[in-house]
């Protein structure tokens, strides 16, 4: 129930705060004890990125080693290709279902392809001519994990008070990622004397115990309903009375907040990139157990990437919401140079044909493997960003599923191409020059609507569609 205090003693956002003071909320008690914090939104963020340390972390792990960590990377390729195609028609629609199912259910139901799509893998070890059900699983997999990825966005965009936002995604993100940590030191360890090339059952069947846990993890969470943040508001849970209503709903955030439009060439960018850095440089001239280790550092260095920007710079409270908007895009912005200028230097050495296999040992390694840690770095920071910027456009739970919902649906498609091209053999010149342009035009593309679009505060008239 709502704290019965007169109008004048409800919070006054005013001075520094990203709320207009001229608006006012209703002012709710949080729970005490267990319950209040178990409910507490960091828990529950927490939480939330433990669902995704079993499941997309575990995936993140593997899709790391190059080739799901396979030899040949091309039954691996055309499962990507399948998987990011069926996110990128399903995820345009995700968010209607989150809205209609419930964010919990959502998550429950995105979890189920994840332990499908590892046991693939387990089944190709045994059956070497098993691809086919690579590809399938992938399939399912893309819109399982349409489902999971938005309501994921959802409630961690929603949970946060304003002030909040980057210090929640960077909390999240940190867990999520430990789960690529993990997993790589997993594979790392158990295949360091292995000259298969290969990682063996053991890895597999690890993973897949790992993202069967995942799937009960959401019972644990406090139903959104039921939360109030920690400075007293109530997380908005927005339904429309009809799936009908919930499509058209997609049409109308567009019409409602077309500056959203112009985050579409970074949300199509942001999963491009993968292609090149794990299949194209980490699995194509490392050995198995380099590969572990630059999958270990790479997931590493992005926990430290998405701390950094996400409390350091975009939740500094002395700075305005807009000065950290900028700060944000033009950290994001160089990274996209220099790391893409540094990788030129590298792919230029190496084609398809070359035998080249780097390992641990070699005089050269210290210098590829740094590269990976840069990537790694890159990756956080333009997904952090990414999150903050639609949570800086609203806090309606549902107008963000929508977001999440096109960011997620454009970003698979983006990855669903380029996992093709990889699955055809195209150029790594081609694929590496192609990922370099699309980064740099996303940041290009999102400048003005982080110039017009991004305020000090939050109007209610953009809280709701």
């Amino acid at each position: 129930m709502a704290v019965p205090v007169a109008e004048a003693e409800k919070v006054d956002y005013t001075g520094t705060s990203e709320v207009s003071g001229s608006q006012q909320y209703e002012i709710f008690e949080r729970p005490s004890g267990w319950r209040g914090w178990h409910s507490h939104p960091t828990v529950q963020v927490a939480l939330l990125g433990f669902v995704c340390f079993m499941c997309p972390g575990m995936f993140n792990a593997l899709s790391g080693l190059g080739g799901g960590g396979q030899v040949s990377t091309q039954d691996q390729a055309n499962a990507s290709s399948a998987l990011y195609a069926t996110f990128a028609f399903f995820g345009f629609f995700s968010g209607t279902i989150n809205n209609v199912l419930g964010a919990r259910l959502t998550l429950m139901l995105g979890t189920l392809g994840y332990p499908l799509y590892i046991s693939s893998f387990l089944v190709v070890n045994i059956h070497p001519n098993a691809g086919t059900y690579v590809i399938v699983s992938g399939a399912i997999l893309g819109v399982c994990a349409a489902l999971l990825w938005t309501a994921q966005g959802s409630l961690m965009m929603a949970y946060p008070t304003e002030s909040q936002k980057g210090l929640y995604i960077g909390i999240f993100w940190a867990i999520f990622n430990l789960g690529g940590v993990v997993g790589s030191a997993v594979a790392f360890g158990q295949n360091f004397h292995s000259t298969a090339n290969s990682v063996g059952n053991g890895t597999y069947i690890g993973f897949l115990v790992l993202t069967v846990t995942g799937f009960f993890l959401p019972l644990f969470m406090t139903n959104p309903e039921k939360m109030v943040r920690t400075d007293g508001t109530r997380v908005v849970v927005h339904r429309h009375p009809s799936w009908k209503t919930e499509f058209i709903s997609l049409f109308i955030a567009l019409k409602t907040d077309p500056w959203i439009i112009l985050l579409f060439p970074m949300f199509f960018a942001s999963n491009y990139f993968y292609t090149w850095q794990f299949n194209d440089y980490n699995g194509a001239i490392f050995t198995i157990r380099a590969r572990g280790l630059n999958n270990f550092v790479y997931w590493t260095s992005q926990i430290l990437g998405s701390i950094f920007i996400g409390y350091i710079i975009l939740d500094k409270k002395s700075l305005g919401r807009r000065v950290r908007a900028f700060a944000g895009w033009t950290i994001v912005f160089l990274m996209v140079f220099i790391v893409h200028i540094w990788a030129y230097f590298y792919q230029k050495t190496y084609t398809r044909q070359s035998t080249l296999k780097i390992d641990i040992y070699d005089s050269t390694y210290p210098a590829h493997v740094w590269l990976m840690i840069f990537y790694g770095l890159l990756d956080s920071m333009w997904q952090t960003f990414a999150y903050w910027l639609m949570g800086a456009m609203s806090n309606d739970m549902a107008k963000l599923a929508v977001f999440t919902g096109f960011y997620k649906s454009l970003q698979s498609a983006g990855a669903a191409g380029v996992w093709r091209a990889d699955g055809v053999q195209i150029p790594y010149m081609n694929i590496f020059l192609s990922t370099w342009c699309l980064a740099a035009a996303g940041m290009i593309f999102a400048f003005p609507m982080v110039y017009y679009r991004v305020k000090n505060h939050t109007d209610l008239e953009d809280e709701t569609l």
